[in-house]
């Protein structure tokens, strides 16, 4: 399918939609090529099984009427009726053939992709999802479970030049464009699971050890729900993610921001964390010339210099102090005029950047403002809670889980399953990693596995944990 029959088959799909609105409202939104085709063989296996359905029905009450007990009236024996059975065999074959046909047509459909769909990874994981894009020259590098590591949480190949430029996304939201054909390769990194979005009627296994795919060409834009439709564990329902279908210059432009397996590498490499937000805001700082009048090493420049920024107390023209926190830092961007460190001049010009944006940019500041031991030993534990699926049972946004989330968590008081209550310390969280049945937090069920880490590697979790908890650490 080249660029131009996609472009045919959206505009069918938005004529066929509208003549659906109205003329079928009980239909869902097509916001997919493949929604028409999986729906009509659905509708098709409705029609033969229900026509079946009512036959039997029929077949049984007039069984029950003709041959009902009467007074003088002895059953036909029959041992054996050829002619009935050619019938029931002839009927019964059509049906079978009438349900698997269009299924195998369909199917074969779904996984013969265009030469043109843009190809894209998604790994699951419990309870979570990742994806991968490739870079500039259009490949996927190669990947496999011995390279999977804290650092590499995908196991992407470190010596395979095609995988050097691939685009890492480390996170529950994958961004597509609209009216492009999507070549979607699924693999997972522990159990079996199931991408599956409702609306798109898109729906393949996982299986652990090979990789499979499927394609499809997002016809509306829109927020989707990414699903995973096989039982994967006590987790199973927490394992959700979003699909975002936009215009090719939004895709193209966040696609652009996030960063390659080589920055990701390089990073981590050099001992600066390795954060794909943080990796994104430096993506932006360059894109928009920040790094021109903001210095990243601390020297002199037209502007204040980004290192050991974050949480100092500034002086400003007005003879005033401020700390230079979240909510100055987002000011200064949208509003660069409104409050002048002492020394600069009001140079700088306004951004309107998006929340998105924003927070990448901070994220850069901030990480730059930190103290580097504490920054580095909490990244590794960041690194190590994606590799380990922490994160598909514990949120870091407050949001619920299956288990506790941890912004806030250190340093709190949680009422236990026993009546009890305990202070969320050092101690409490390394038991809780060692021993997670120990102590249960009353509302939660005891299900999360013991985990034998080593000293180091507990280190860096209780860290993480300690500074999303830790209001001063702006997360």
């Amino acid at each position: 399918m080249s660029t131009d029959d996609a472009g045919i088959l959206l505009r069918d799909h938005r004529r066929r939609l509208g003549t659906l609105s109205s003329a079928e409202p009980w239909h869902a939104t097509e916001p997919a090529s493949n929604w028409g085709a999986i729906d009509d063989t659905l509708f098709l296996t409705l029609v033969i099984t229900g026509l079946f359905f009512v036959a039997i029905g029929l077949f049984v009450a007039l069984a029950l009427w003709r041959y009902r007990h009467r007074d003088g009236l002895r059953a036909h024996y029959e041992p054996e009726n050829k002619r009935l059975e050619w019938w029931l065999i002839g009927i019964t074959s059509v049906g079978i053939v009438g349900l698997l046909a269009p299924g195998l047509v369909i199917y074969n459909d779904f996984v013969r992709v265009p030469d043109d769909a843009r190809v894209t990874e998604a790994v699951g994981q419990q309870w979570q999802w990742a994806f991968r894009f490739p870079g500039e020259d259009g490949k996927l590098g190669t990947s496999g479970i011995q390279w999977i590591g804290a650092a590499n949480p995908l196991g992407i190949n470190p010596g395979d030049p095609d995988g050097q430029d691939d685009i890492v996304v480390q996170g529950n939201e994958l961004r597509l464009p609209v009216g492009r054909p999507v070549k979607l390769l699924l693999r997972s990194k522990d159990v079996l699971h199931n991408f599956y979005v409702p609306q798109l009627r898109a729906k393949m296994d996982l299986v652990p050890g090979m990789v499979s795919h499927f394609w499809f060409t997002p016809t509306e834009t829109g927020r989707y729900e990414i699903l995973c439709a096989e039982f994967c564990g006590v987790g199973h329902y927490s394992m959700r993610g979003r699909l975002l279908v936009e215009e090719t210059s939004d895709f193209d432009r966040w696609l652009g921001e996030q960063p390659t397996f080589a920055a990701l590498q390089s990073a981590q490499a050099q001992g600066r964390p390795a954060d794909p937000l943080v990796e994104r805001g430096r993506e932006l700082a360059r894109r928009h010339g920040c790094t021109a009048c903001h210095s990243l090493d601390g020297s002199d420049s037209l502007g204040p210099g980004w290192r050991g920024l974050y949480g100092s107390r500034e002086r400003l023209v007005d003879g005033s102090e401020v700390l230079v926190d979240e909510a100055y830092l987002r000011e200064s961007i949208l509003d660069p005029a409104a409050r002048i460190v002492e020394g600069y001049s009001p140079v700088m010009t306004a951004y309107a950047l998006d929340d998105d944006s924003l927070k990448a940019l901070l994220a850069l500041i901030r990480s730059l403002g930190e103290q580097p031991d504490r920054a580095a030993m909490a990244e590794e534990g960041r690194m190590l809670a994606e590799s380990l699926g922490c994160r598909g049972c514990h949120s870091i946004d407050g949001s619920a889980g299956t288990g506790p989330g941890w912004q806030g968590l250190y340093g709190s008081r949680e009422n236990l399953s026993d009546g009890t209550a305990v202070r969320v310390d050092e101690a409490y969280l390394r038991e809780s990693i060692l021993e997670p049945n120990a102590r249960i937090v009353q509302g939660y069920s005891p299900m999360m596995p013991a985990y034998d880490l080593n000293e180091a590697q507990l280190a860096a979790l209780v860290a993480y944990i300690g500074e999303l908890g830790d209001p001063a650490a702006g997360r």
